[in-house]
């Protein structure tokens, strides 16, 4: 949560950035975009080899885009190039490290290809709006429309590669939405609720053997972690480069189920016995547990072995944590 909280700190709005940062941080774009691109066609070409050709096009369609950019930047500003990245600017679209996943499907790839196609397109618009000098505005909106084409590319290659599955463009649109808009934020909220909050209630739960005192500390951890997740969910990012949607709706996803997740294992303390109240909390964190692996399996294409360990060691071992340092 603390990382999230402080996540913009030290970071760039895209609108403060400068003609040369822009510049600069489309190099940096090209430059992870043709890798990634490379990358997806090495991993198709044995399965696709026709995707994998057009994966390779783009790639190098990209690296070209990039030379463009450090020409028209150095010929303008010098052979430096600031080192900014993606990382630099508050609220701009990060690209995941989904390429590093083994056996990612056509499916999954076509998807991130049309996000990053998406992306990049929109970026580009916005920074020819920016561009004082006339050639680097020429350049950065026909970068746009150079984006827009590889955008309806991708598009093909679902058209041509994904028949059985008979997806829309708008299912498609709306379910990356949804994935984005509301459970990528809810699943961060229901983590940190169900998982931060363990050492502190089951730490009073234990020091105390007082299900009333037990009870107010996890309401407070609760209340007080959703309302942090929520507003830090919704400040951190206006949507408008990441295209994740709405900040009011993304903070309130991530506010509510970061509430639930705590209130979860402190609602049980409203039995005034406490080893039935702390026997109930100990099912209901098992519960939180097993429905945030579900989540990430289901919807965040996480293998569920991989989630089961994460999400389940970590939760014990915050909980041991809570149990030992409550019952010293």
């Amino acid at each position: 949560m603390s990382r999230l909280l402080f996540s913009g700190i030290g970071k760039r709005r895209f609108e403060d950035l400068s003609e040369r940062e822009i510049l600069a941080l489309a190099i940096s774009r090209m430059e992870e975009d043709s890798r990634i691109y490379a990358t997806y066609a090495e991993r198709l070409r044995g399965d696709f080899p026709a995707t994998a050709a057009v994966f390779e096009g783009m790639a190098i369609e990209e690296g070209a885009h990039g030379r463009r950019l450090v020409d028209a930047y150095q010929t303008r500003f010098g052979d430096f190039i600031l080192p900014i990245s993606s990382h630099h600017v508050v609220g701009f679209y990060e690209r995941k490290p989904v390429w590093l996943i083994e056996n990612l499907g056509l499916d999954r790839i076509r998807a991130e290809a049309l996000e990053m196609a998406r992306t990049s397109r929109d970026f580009f618009a916005q920074a020819a709006e920016r561009a004082a000098d006339e050639d680097i505005h020429r350049l950065l909106a026909g970068l746009a429309s150079d984006e827009g084409g590889h955008f309806k590319r991708a598009e093909e290659l679902a058209d041509r590669h994904l028949r059985d599955e008979q997806r829309s463009r708008e299912d498609l649109h709306a379910h990356r939405r949804l994935i984005l808009t509301w459970v990528q934020p809810g699943l961060a909220g229901l983590m940190d609720g169900s998982v931060s909050t363990l050492a502190p209630i089951f730490a009073t739960a234990f020091a105390t053997h007082d299900p009333k005192t037990t009870l107010l500390v996890g309401l407070s951890a609760a209340v007080g972690a959703g309302i942090s997740m929520g507003f830090t969910e919704a400040v951190h990012d206006d949507g408008k480069l990441s295209g994740r949607g709405s900040p009011i709706k993304r903070g309130l996803a991530s506010g509510v189920m970061t509430a639930i997740g705590g209130l979860g294992h402190a609602l049980p303390y409203l039995i005034p016995a406490f080893w039935p109240a702390t026997l109930l909390a100990f099912a209901i964190v098992f519960l939180e547990l097993w429905a945030i692996v579900w989540i990430q399996n289901r919807y965040m294409k996480t293998p569920f072995a991989r989630a089961a360990f994460q999400v389940i060691l970590g939760g014990l071992l915050v909980l041991g944590a809570g149990v030992v340092i409550g019952g010293s």
